[in-house]
């Protein structure tokens, strides 16, 4: 398969995590996912141990099912994302081993101090994600394949779209918040949010010292 001039793994496992992505995604995190994926395949050329291709294809591609309405439940949304990714990989004749590099590479995927330090598949998926969203790595990228990317799959207004995805979990979910992502934008954008802070938490522990 050749997307944006890349060539990438091409199995029916990857078609079916596309067309999940794609059914269950809105437009915009749709394309966020597979730029992701591509900018992942490219930065893996020179990372110090390859990743799986497959692996890393369904990780970045399913990387935010936790975003969708189809797929959110009451954990943090890279959790939500990571056990829909394990459901889809059930029966396909992918190892126990394989389905826990994947839930990792998305339970982990906001959080790059760990993700880098973990199996090449979680640290290249971190990468191509942080590609997209906030410009890391990209200077490692030649401009024409950024260009080739960015023509095949817009960005569609991704910043706007994924502070509301985000904001609506602070809303609708903060308990699930309080050690992520999300509580940044929470206490920006939302009003009347809230999340513990962990130095009340430990305080309040029920110990006398």
């Amino acid at each position: 398969m050749v997307l944006a001039g890349i060539k990438v793994s091409d199995t029916a496992l990857v078609r079916d995590a596309i067309d999940l992505s794609r059914s269950a995604s809105e437009p915009f995190l749709f394309n966020h996912a597979m730029r992701s994926w591509l900018f992942g395949v490219l930065l893996s050329a020179s990372a110090e141990r390859a990743p799986d291709p497959e692996l890393l294809a369904v990780a970045t591609i399913l990387h935010d099912l936790g975003l969708t309405d189809r797929y959110t439940a009451e954990n943090r949304f890279e959790v939500d994302g990571a056990n829909a990714a394990r459901s889809f990989l059930k029966g396909r004749g992918i190892s126990t081993q394989q389905m826990q590099v994947v839930w990792d590479a998305i339970a982990l995927h906001t959080t790059r101090s760990i993700a880098l330090h973990k199996e090449p598949e979680v640290a290249m998926t971190h990468s191509g994600i942080t590609a997209d969203v906030l410009g890391a790595g990209l200077d490692r990228i030649p401009q024409d394949k950024q260009g080739a990317i960015l023509a095949e799959f817009p960005r569609l207004a991704l910043k706007n779209g994924l502070k509301e995805c985000l904001c609506n979990i602070a809303r609708r979910k903060p308990e699930s918040t309080f050690d992520n992502i999300v509580r940044d934008f929470g206490v920006r954008y939302v009003e009347g949010y809230t999340s513990p802070n962990f130095a009340d938490v430990v305080a309040n522990a029920p110990f006398s010292e």
